[in-house]
């Protein structure tokens, strides 16, 4: 424990997920102890961030504008719309340069336990944006955890519908991993997707 307004600093960044009491120190102290670091452009950065950043309309993915630069790209196919959870997942798949699509961001998953049910969730929205029968292909690609599966298999029935292809994002073992380190639903949905390799 340190007195004041070094200890406040700390407390503060522990708030942030994923920043554990080690971590929010040695940040603190790296912001105390650098001379170069520019403190005046971090905060003006967070000021900016909470005013100018908002949810795209369309998608619900970040942007600075009414929609976001996906939503707004001519070059994207129209057909597909990709569901993920979080805004940082369009990030992740937009990674691979595979999808071409756009997005729906429904803002989290079904969770009972966090009380988090489908009425939470940009599920309506989602419906919304299928109504006139552009789209032909909805990628489902929540977290294969329990709420995204809980999440998937919601959103799989409420699909149905003629004309609409419904997909889920494969699941299983890892590039570079092992057998005997994986666990049994990992593994499991990787017997399930299991694909010929014989042409």
């Amino acid at each position: 424990m340190y007195d004041g307004i070094i200890q406040d600093l700390i407390d503060e960044f522990g708030r942030l997920p994923g920043i554990g009491p080690k971590s929010a120190q040695r940040i603190a102290f790296h912001i105390l102890q650098t001379e170069s670091f520019d403190v005046a452009r971090l905060a003006q950065l967070l000021i900016d961030v909470r005013e100018k950043v908002r949810f795209c309309e369309i998608c619900g993915n970040v942007a600075e504008e009414a929609t976001c630069s996906i939503c707004r790209d001519p070059r994207r196919s129209p057909v597909s719309i990709c569901v993920v959870e979080e805004a940082k997942d369009v990030v992740a798949i937009e990674r691979t340069r595979e999808f071409r699509g756009l997005y729906h961001v429904l803002g989290g998953a079904i969770s009972p336990i966090d009380g988090i049910g489908p009425d939470d969730l940009r599920i309506a929205q989602l419906l919304g944006r299928l109504g006139d029968g552009t789209v032909t292909e909805v990628i489902i690609a929540t977290d294969p955890n329990l709420e995204g599966e809980a999440t998937a298999t919601y959103l799989t029935r409420l699909l149905v519908q003629p004309g609409l292809t419904v997909s889920r994002l494969a699941s299983g073992l890892p590039v570079g991993g092992d057998l005997e380190y994986a666990d049994e639903v990992t593994l499991g949905r990787a017997f399930e997707g299991r694909r010929s390799v014989q042409r």
